[in-house]
């Protein structure tokens, strides 16, 4: 793992900023999984303008990795390099203009399809399904009950790696499935949404709906990380997996989901590792049976401990 040393002088080489930086910083406690190693160093910009600051200052060979609320996120046992981003307050205002929706990227997505419940404002409510950040959701085209990000957006505000303002449209984000063409080290700090007039009640209704479908279905109240794998072109990724005997399947404290099969479940002792290795375990057994190449959904970042943790 990473020595407090190391990460002390990385802290030295970094621009001043208004917001934090703190070294050895426990990230499995950010995550729904609740595994993972520390980040070398992980700094909280006090807003946009900081941010920047931070982006243009930044020596060039210091790696920047930017987190959410961990609810699509495996961070390996060996740690994160380098500087992990996680925004707060500073990036989590919501406004409208008419039917227009302006949304941080820190913003919970419920939130903000509750924010938009209680204005009248239609066509969100997809997002009280989708555990993340308005940013997350940006940069993977998240989408669940027969909506996704590409249906919304309008517009999305981002920083380049040198902390300039982006502001890029709709058909300029090339939205796929559940991915967007933007650089990988842009950072995203905000959405434009369209959305339309409607009822409270019944905006609330549907809400309600997603909701109880959401827990009948998936293991909400375990920890998880969301969908492992994406569905592959003409299939869905749990029939595959269930087809494949992985239901229930366990390595370590690590198991698939009896509920859900295409969700990994921390059950209580797992590494990292543990969940990796048994998203590996059900890939290899998917492509042994039906020769389909399930690719990760879930983010995992940082890196291995010696030995294979």
């Amino acid at each position: 793992m990473m020595v407090a040393t190391q990460s002390l002088r990385l802290v030295d080489r970094l621009p001043k900023v208004r917001g934090t930086y703190r070294a050895n910083a426990n990230l499995g406690q950010y995550t729904w999984f609740r595994v993972g190693g520390p980040a070398e160093v992980l700094f909280r910009p006090a807003d946009e303008a900081d941010l920047a600051v931070f982006l243009a200052g930044k020596p060039a060979d210091v790696p920047v990795t930017v987190m959410g609320v961990g609810s699509n996120l495996l961070v390996r046992d060996g740690g994160v390099p380098g500087v992990t981003i996680r925004l707060g307050k500073g990036f989590a205002g919501i406004s409208h203009d008419g039917s227009i929706l302006r949304a941080g990227a820190a913003c919970l997505d419920l939130n903000v399809a509750l924010q938009a419940r209680d204005w009248g404002l239609a066509g969100l409510e997809f997002l009280s399904g989708i555990p993340g950040t308005i940013g997350g959701a940006l940069r993977m085209n998240a989408g669940a009950y027969g909506s996704e990000m590409k249906d919304v957006t309008l517009a999305a505000e981002a920083l380049d790696a040198k902390g300039e303002r982006q502001y890029v449209t709709n058909g300029a984000l090339c939205f796929g499935y559940r991915h967007t063409g933007m650089p990988a080290d842009w950072i995203f700090v905000a959405a434009e949404l369209k959305t339309e007039a409607g009822e409270p009640e019944a905006i609330a209704a549907r809400m309600m709906e997603i909701q109880a479908k959401r827990e009948t279905a998936q293991p909400v109240r375990a920890r998880t990380g969301g969908s492992t794998f994406a569905n592959p072109d003409g299939a869905k990724a749990w029939e595959l997996i269930d087809a494949a005997g992985c239901r229930g399947l366990t390595r370590g404290g690590a198991m698939v989901s009896e509920k859900h099969c295409n969700f990994l479940i921390n059950t209580g002792e797992a590494t990292a590792a543990d969940l990796e290795d048994l998203g590996e375990d059900v890939r290899a057994r998917v492509f042994a049976k039906f020769g389909v190449d399930l690719k990760w959904e879930i983010k995992r970042i940082g890196m291995r401990l010696e030995g294979g943790q």
